[in-house]
């Protein structure tokens, strides 16, 4: 086997095994998010009645952004998550809000 193989095959056997990994995001610290086509930002603004989370994806360069907004409050958590063909997993991202932390989880992906 290459050194390409095994380093390929190492990857594919971390990403459908690996633990499930969150990275803290902090106020108004833009993070970026990867859905397979659909890519853009994500960030949040602490408010009295919560956290507004803010999302912006589009496809591509030259696809039209979509804005997504939510007010997270405690233990509340939102997916952002693109369709794939029947059969396969699509891509997700979850945010959620742990008292005043505001964590992004990658799920691990599972067949």
């Amino acid at each position: 086997m290459t050194i390409h193989r095994t380093i390929l095959a190492a990857a594919f056997a971390l990403a459908s095994t690996g633990a499930a990994h969150a990275d803290e995001l902090q106020p108004l610290q833009a993070r970026s998010i990867n859905l397979g086509e659909m890519a853009g930002v994500a960030y949040y603004i602490v408010e009295r009645d919560g956290f507004r989370l803010v999302a912006i994806l589009a496809q591509g360069v030259t696809g039209t952004p979509v804005r997504f907004e939510t007010v997270l409050a405690p233990g509340q958590s939102v997916v952002l998550s693109t369709p794939r063909d029947e059969g396969v997993v699509g891509n997700a991202i979850e945010i959620s809000r742990r008292d005043d932390q505001v964590l992004v989880h990658e799920p691990t992906v599972t067949n």
